[in-house]
């Protein structure tokens, strides 16, 4: 994959962004010209997006934050705006940067307890930025309680105060934006929840530093987006035929329980799968024969027949659990695809059916992934419920960010982990994650994962490598909702892929 198009997704934990800024300052751009770049990019962002403002109030807090705001206000009223800052704490007890930025204000700035939301048309944030450790409380908490019970609009420098840059987690209370202004890069707290909500809308400002910085930084998470999977993706080629495609397999549930089973194969479909069958049980073969056309149909019994039946290689891609039930079979099925060496979507029931055997399916898919060189086997695609019956532990430990969950269950378990939500996880066994942003609230109903499920096994089928597929697949899926906009019922996922394909090869 060409790095710099992997660059432009790249997302910096605090830390990181710390060191990205270190290695600026230290090339040779002081510290004060990299604060007065976001304090121009704040001010013109406000002046662009509010120009009937005229009274706007700058909260600046004892770091560099501050600073930004401090440096803001020179702008701002130099753009004509009527300035008011109220700090934290007294200008004598700052150091660095923000003392400097402070010296260049026309008056000392007022005390933040003096701040009334009302009096302004709009308030800039610069209270605490992505590195916030510990719960907002105080005087700044009492603050940021105000100005979320006004209706004044609001402009956040780096992060709204309170949210944490790393998680996404509310630290005591936080600020509610309708703008945010980052720099260089995005944080994972600007797209994982609350965070993402909190945020509004999120610009990110280019304030110099420069993407060779990155090298060193080496970092491992991502906005997922056609920048980090894009070239790994299989596209029909000229002279190719569908055979070329692979053949996606999604397992059938029985009579009752049949159409979870016609979601996924009919996005596995969309998704480029060459060609997809439904293997079902005899009970279930009229029910779902009546409803299918360019998706095939065979009988599977149990596992000797799901024996028989991988002796056939073109075979490649699979789906397990979608309306499946949570049984024997199930862990029997999954196990005998992976031993097999081919690649499995777990969902659903398959998932739960691992509940008290989960080490059981780890070992299987570290064994799988052995036969492929390494490759991940098994991509799991569970919601919140169904990742705490694989891993209690991660789930229930409070001290963990979304983002850390899904990397540690990935690297316990040696799959791709598709930690679903607004803040869709996809993670691999490597350290690789990418947190999502595509999709709609209507995505809030009953099938949208089974979709997803056949959406994944649709890449894996065209050999795109594990991370890639549930990468693309996540983001496409999200992509697919919002093409069809509200009222979206699973039913129209499917449909909505080839406005999305286009837009991806256009």
């Amino acid at each position: 994959m060409p790095k710099e198009r992997a660059n432009e997704t790249v997302l910096l934990t605090p830390a990181e962004m710390g060191r990205a800024d270190r290695a600026t300052i230290d090339a040779g751009t002081p510290g004060i010209v990299l604060m007065d770049r976001a304090a121009r990019a704040v001010a013109s962002e406000l002046s662009t997006r509010f120009p009937a403002a005229r009274r706007v109030a700058l909260l600046a807090g004892p770091g560099n934050n501050g600073g930004d705001a401090f440096a803001a206000a020179w702008h701002l009223a130099g753009a004509g705006h009527e300035v008011s800052v109220f700090a934290l704490q007294p200008v004598s007890n700052l150091s660095g940067d923000a003392a400097i930025a402070a010296a260049g204000l026309a008056d000392p700035p007022a005390p933040l307890s003096a701040f009334e939301p009302p009096s302004f048309d709009v308030v800039v944030d610069g209270l605490f930025g992505a590195g916030l450790s510990r719960a907002v409380e105080g005087e700044a908490a009492r603050a940021i309680a105000r100005l979320n019970e006004s209706d004044v609009a609001v402009v956040a420098v780096d992060l709204p105060s309170g949210v944490s840059g790393a998680s996404g987690q509310v630290l005591g209370s936080a600020v509610r934006a309708d703008v945010t202004v980052t720099f260089f890069r995005l944080k994972p707290g600007h797209l994982l929840e609350p965070g993402r909500s909190l945020c509004g809308e999120t610009i990110v400002a280019d304030i110099g530093i420069g993407a060779a910085v990155l090298r060193d930084i080496a970092p491992k998470a991502f906005a997922n987006g056609p920048g980090l999977w894009r070239p790994g993706v299989s596209l029909p080629t000229e002279a190719g035929h569908k055979y070329d495609r692979g053949h996606a397999v999604v397992f059938s549930g029985p009579a009752s329980k049949t159409g979870a089973a016609r979601l996924a194969a009919s996005a596995a479909l969309r998704a480029g799968a060459g060609l997809v069958t439904i293997f079902a049980p005899s009970a279930a073969i009229l029910v779902n024969a009546a409803h299918l056309t360019a998706v095939m149909l065979r009988r599977c019994e149990n596992a000797s027949e799901l024996a028989e039946h991988l002796e056939d290689p073109r075979f490649n891609a699979f789906v397990l659990g979608p309306g499946f039930g949570a049984g024997e079979s199930a862990r029997l099925y999954a196990e005998a695809i992976l031993a097999a060496g081919r690649r499995l979507v777990l969902d659903a029931d398959g998932i739960t059916a691992f509940q008290d055997e989960a080490d059981t399916l780890f070992g299987a898919a570290r064994a799988a992934a052995g036969q492929a060189g390494a490759e991940p086997a098994l991509v799991l695609t569970p919601h919140a419920g169904e990742f705490k019956r694989l891993f209690p532990d991660l789930a229930e430990d409070g001290a963990l960010s979304k983002l850390e969950r899904a990397r540690l269950a990935a690297e316990r378990s040696g799959a791709v982990l598709v930690l679903k939500g607004r803040d869709t996880v996809i993670a691999a066994p490597d350290g690789r994650a990418a947190i999502n942003a595509t999709g709609t609230k209507w995505l809030a109903t009953a099938g949208t994962g089974d979709v997803l499920a056949g959406m994944v096994a649709g890449a894996l089928a065209q050999e795109t490598a594990s991370f890639e597929a549930a990468a693309a697949a996540v983001w496409m899926h999200g992509k697919a909702a919002e093409a069809f906009g509200p009222g979206l019922i699973s039913e129209d996922l499917p449909a909505m892929l080839p406005r999305v394909w286009a837009e991806l090869t256009e």
